[in-house]
């Protein structure tokens, strides 16, 4: 490969990494801490690579014999994440993701004195991890008899109806699935993957390690919303 094109694919490498991260598409990929290093590396990409084009204007570049030596196609690898971002634009990952495991991603072992107090409110917001936790975990019952509001995406796994979050550590490599088992309302309208908020009641007891801690929602109201921007919970 010429070192003129190699110059270029760095360029548009760079510029996918800045475009993800200055519009925040990179929240479909890793957490939002992540942001100021793809920028810093997208940007410094960019430089090194105008930096070479420049010298090779100035200084005209050297041929051997008046041809390639050692080219090499791997090179051209780097046109498949650039066309990735600027044509395709993969989405968040989704239901499909959630189908694929068997777990939830739960913190174990909590004790019931590990839990803030649930503030007074007539609905409670809560993320669906620290919902998860503490039906799975706060043997207090802290969530008996309270209304919580949920937010997720619908999956649908044999005759189950799901509403789920993705967690991730560092990225979307690492994403697992966090899941509430729905009943009370019909779902038969909501599409796979449609973002909702949930408002209902924990059916008490029913997280248990024989269903992997996937606790029970009687929903009393559910809301289709636009997609979050950031999909993930950290």
């Amino acid at each position: 490969m010429r070192r003129e094109t190699q110059n270029i694919l760095l360029v548009l490498l760079g510029g996918a990494l800045l475009k993800l991260a200055l519009t925040g598409t990179y929240l479909r990929y890793v957490k939002e801490s992540l942001q100021p290093w793809l920028v810093v590396t997208g940007a410094v990409v960019v430089v090194l690579a105008l930096v070479s084009i420049a010298r090779d204007v100035r200084g005209g570049v050297e041929h051997h014999g008046g041809h390639e030596h050692g080219t090499s196609r791997s090179p051209w690898m780097l046109l498949l994440p650039v066309l990735a971002v600027f044509l395709i634009s993969p989405p968040a990952l989704g239901a499909d993701t959630v189908n694929r495991s068997d777990r939830n991603a739960v913190q174990e072992g909590r004790a019931a004195s590990g839990f803030a107090p649930l503030p007074s409110d007539e609905v409670v917001p809560l993320t669906l991890g620290e919902f998860v936790t503490r039906t799975a975990w706060d043997d207090s019952g802290s969530l008996d008899d309270r209304t919580v509001k949920l937010t997720g995406f619908v999956v649908r796994k044999d005759a189950d109806v799901l509403l789920a979050r993705l967690t991730i550590s560092c990225c979307a490599a690492d994403a697992s699935p966090v899941k509430v088992r729905m009943t009370g309302q019909d779902f038969a309208a909501l599409p796979t993957d449609q973002w909702v908020e949930v408002t209902g009641r924990v059916v008490p007891g029913s997280a248990t390690r024989e269903n992997a801690f996937v606790p029970t929602l009687t929903a009393t109201r559910v809301v289709p919303i636009a997609t979050p921007e950031d999909t993930y919970e950290g």
